[in-house]
């Protein structure tokens, strides 16, 4: 088989699977649209804080942006995005500062090996990215940064810029695909 063909193929699946994944989650938000309501009464500072505590964790995924997207449904999306990109951002700080403490441990990490000269070779740049696109690698961006020494400030800058075109995306997406559903 044709090496292009298998990762056209490989690629046609992810893209799918992400179309697939997006139905059902709007699916489910809409059936579960009262539970969802109950959320709206934390308003931003508690997307702000959900975000907070689901980009905290380090190698474990948790439902920020699934929030994110509902909430965009529900509160202006682009305050939710200010809220949630925030609340993210802050909460990538635990990635920096486990690569600035402890760089020996991650650095035997396969993954980490591919990613860390990404961010050596593009510095912020390469933050913004792995934090502008859902993934589950940007942990190992931050703590690449984190043990590259890059300052803090401008870890900071560039992971937010990326979680607020990540979030902004989520919560519009949120927005238009729950009142399409609904036909509002």
């Amino acid at each position: 088989m044709n090496r292009s063909n298998a990762k056209n193929r490989r690629m046609f699946a992810l893209r799918f699977l992400a179309l697939l994944f997006v139905i059902g989650l709007t699916i489910l938000i809409y059936i579960n649209s009262n539970q969802i309501e109950k959320f709206k009464a934390y308003g931003y500072p508690g997307i702000f804080l959900i975000t907070l505590m689901a980009n905290s964790t380090i190698f474990l995924p948790a439902p920020g942006i699934a929030i994110v997207f509902a909430m965009g449904s529900i509160l202006n999306p682009f305050w939710v995005a200010l809220a949630a990109s925030a609340g993210g951002t802050l909460g990538e700080i635990s990635g920096y500062l486990a690569g600035f403490s402890s760089q020996a441990i991650i650095d035997k990490i396969n993954i980490y090996k591919k990613v860390e000269p990404f961010v050596r070779r593009y510095g912020g740049f390469a933050v913004l990215i792995f934090a502008a696109i859902p993934n589950p690698f940007f942990d190992l961006a931050g703590i690449a940064a984190g043990g590259l020494k890059m300052s803090f400030r401008r870890f900071l800058f560039f992971c937010w810029i990326g979680q607020l075109i990540k979030m902004t995306c989520f919560s519009i997406a949120g927005y238009y695909s729950i009142n399409w559903i609904i036909g509002n």
